[in-house]
């Protein structure tokens, strides 16, 4: 809603004199609703001559040819043009274009714009930002309350209090007036101490500037909210790093705040985020009265319990859960399952750590290294910044390094302990039984298996060793494939044929 350009692709497009960008942008402003002739005219021309309307002609066909992605129509005498538009508040609205309408148009936007300013000034509540807009709006009383709220947030009471009195003088002096209702209120109840404010909680992580791939799963997550989406995977597939990802990209759809749960007190620490420091009685029912009429973004990572996060949930807000386990007991949850990355999106990945020219020099050898990790991307990512730290590496060295270590030690570096650290977790959460199976599993040539198999390999009984497969299988160390046979990952089978006791002590 600047001056008037258009691109397609990376190109301007000369969109002819300025009576011409005017049609053009009249058009756009009644988007989708029918201007006849006198009507665009109008608009246009605050003192029309009678060749006005062969201009607005060929203004027309110029604008058709130009732009015909606009689908500009014409019927009885008037014109049609539908179009997507936002306003990136970029320089001032429709800059050079002089009608009495575009001055009206200008001065609609420009309010527009403050109140969308101000409404975002009041989601933040950021003293700084507030500030600036004050400064350069001083007589507008909305944001100054808001100024005064924000500093007694921050424990600043005689700055707000002396923000009251500088609009007030400013008001009698510019104005003839005394502040208004909203202003006098906040003022009144910042000196009697009872001006209580929700806090605001933002507590996503921040995003990984080299987060690679997931697109369908991103799509597919942003379409599901705000139900419960629930992200589930083995450990090391990076199940929090894409929960905090969807999240970033929606979280401007849940104003009163985003909240990042850990551990098994999830009732707990989301009443703490939203101020209530020393919660007493029944803490779900009390979060659930913190949360009525809002809109939060609750992100809760390693569910453990799903009956807690069951009475959790209120309407208007949305939660992403991640778990190795996909509780189906939880109702209402759309569950993602991940594993690996693609293969093209493994390799950008590693080169995006590495150099790339690095990895595409060998090519093939950074392929098998990827095979090997199974193209988990915090696997990856370790191994790609172990050859960035050592510039005389090849990706050759690397993989030769880990075919190398075909048995593990009790010590090991610490890049290894990093790269297998998901399934040392993984490990320890095992039963023996499972642990035997999965090790006689590693062992074999073949990465498929039955239960029959499967039983004959680790000398159990056929309907004991199902039970156990499926529950390797709920926890994505091996794969289900069809009913009764199995998949194991490279990745796991690599630690689970390496695995001495001394690592899961």
């Amino acid at each position: 809603m600047g001056p008037v350009r258009a691109w397609r692709d990376d190109e301007e497009i000369d969109l002819g004199p300025r009576q011409q960008r005017a049609v053009l942008a009249a058009l756009l402003l009644n988007n989708g609703t029918r201007l006849s002739n006198d009507q665009l005219i109008g608009m246009v021309w605050d003192d029309p001559k009678p060749s006005a309307v062969m201009a607005l002609r060929t203004y027309m066909y110029k604008i058709r040819k130009l732009l015909p992605e606009l689908d500009l129509k014409s019927k009885d005498g008037g014109y049609t043009l539908k179009a997507e538009l936002f306003d990136d508040c970029r320089g001032e609205p429709f800059e050079g274009l002089s009608s009495t309408y575009f001055e009206a148009q200008r001065v609609r936007i420009g309010n527009e714009r403050l109140q969308c300013r101000e409404a975002l000034l009041e989601r933040e509540m950021d003293v700084l930002d507030l500030q600036k807009h004050v400064a350069a709006f001083p007589l507008r009383e909305r944001p100054r309350a808001l100024l005064m709220q924000a500093l007694y947030r921050d424990g600043r009471q005689a700055d707000a209090l002396e923000q009251f009195h500088q609009v007030r003088a400013l008001l009698n002096e510019e104005l003839g007036l005394e502040p208004g209702p909203e202003l006098r209120a906040v003022h009144a109840r910042i000196l009697r101490g009872d001006l209580n404010l929700a806090r605001r909680p933002e507590q996503l992580p921040p995003g990984l500037p080299d987060f690679t791939g997931r697109a369908a799963e991103i799509a597919q997550a942003l379409r599901a909210l705000p139900s419960t989406v629930g992200i589930t995977g083995m450990h090391g597939s990076g199940k929090t790093t894409l929960a905090v990802h969807v999240a970033h990209l929606a979280k401007a759809d849940y104003p009163d705040g985003q909240l990042f749960v850990r551990g098994d007190d999830v009732a707990g620490e989301l009443l703490r985020a939203v101020g209530v420091e020393n919660p007493q009685g029944d803490e779900a029912a009390l979060w659930r009265e913190k949360a009525r009429g809002k809109r939060f973004l609750v992100v809760v990572d390693d569910v453990r319990d799903p009956a807690r996060i069951a009475e959790l949930r209120t309407p208007g807000s949305a939660w992403i859960l991640t778990s190795v386990r996909r509780w189906n007991e939880l109702a209402g949850v759309f569950w993602l399952r991940i594993a690996g990355l693609t293969d093209a999106e493994a390799n950008q990945l590693f080169r995006r750590v590495l150099d790339p020219a690095r990895a595409d020099a060998e090519a093939d050898v950074t392929a098998a290294v990827l095979q090997r990790l199974s193209n988990l991307p915090n696997p990856i990512r370790v191994l790609a910044g172990k050859l960035a730290a050592r510039p005389k590496w090849t990706v050759a060295m690397l993989l030769a390094q880990m075919e190398r270590e075909t048995r593990l030690g009790a010590a090991i570096s610490s890049d290894c302990q990093a790269v297998l650290a998901p399934l040392v977790k993984a490990d320890r959460q095992l039963t023996d039984e499972e642990r035997h199976l999965l090790q006689c599993f590693a062992r074999r040539e073949e990465d498929v298996i039955d239960v029959g198999e499967a039983a004959e390999m680790s000398g159990g009984d056929p309907g004991a060793i199902e039970f156990l497969l499926e529950a390797l299988a709920d926890v994505h160390l091996i794969e289900p494939l069809v009913l009764g046979r199995y998949r194991l990952p490279f990745f796991v089978r690599m630690y689970f044929g390496w695995r001495v006791p001394a690592l899961t002590s």
